[in-house]
């Protein structure tokens, strides 16, 4: 059934296609990585039944970022809840700063097991420690007043 409709989709889009101007086509090729697969074949059937030797435009690679590939991950701060845990990453977040929770899975399955474990444990990246620390200190004074 899935194959079926996949196919309808594609011979649809192909005859609107073909009921574009040249320049409409062109255009649609330049920005083709935004287009669905089947978007894209019916493109390339147009482009090829006009005679035209265009090339689908390809999405850009992304940025590596090797910096934050291989940083050291620490433990900055231990919840004995979750909630509070994810209050504290969600700030993070906000921010900007990369966070991860440890133990959470386990906490959220039986939390009797939190004391055991040492609660739950909010870990972020060596750089970005310092200004998390701050930005939970801070928090932590805004909600006592």
């Amino acid at each position: 059934m899935a194959i079926l409709q996949a196919d309808t989709e594609r011979w649809r889009l192909a005859q609107r296609y073909a009921s574009m101007t040249e320049t409409e086509v062109k255009d649609l090729a330049a920005d083709a990585c935004s287009l669905s697969d089947a978007a894209k074949w019916a493109l390339k059937v147009d482009l090829s039944r006009r005679g035209l030797q265009i090339k689908l435009a390809e999405p850009a690679p992304a940025p590596k970022e090797s910096t934050k590939e291989h940083s050291r991950i620490v433990s900055l701060l231990k919840y004995m809840t979750l909630p509070e845990a994810l209050l504290a990453k969600s700030i993070l977040e906000s921010a900007g700063i990369e966070s991860f929770l440890g133990d959470q899975n386990i906490v959220r399955m039986d939390w009797f097991l939190s004391n055991a474990l040492g609660g739950v444990k909010l870990r972020v990246r060596e750089e970005d420690a310092e200004e998390a620390a701050a930005l939970l200190g801070q928090s932590r004074i805004a909600s006592a007043r």
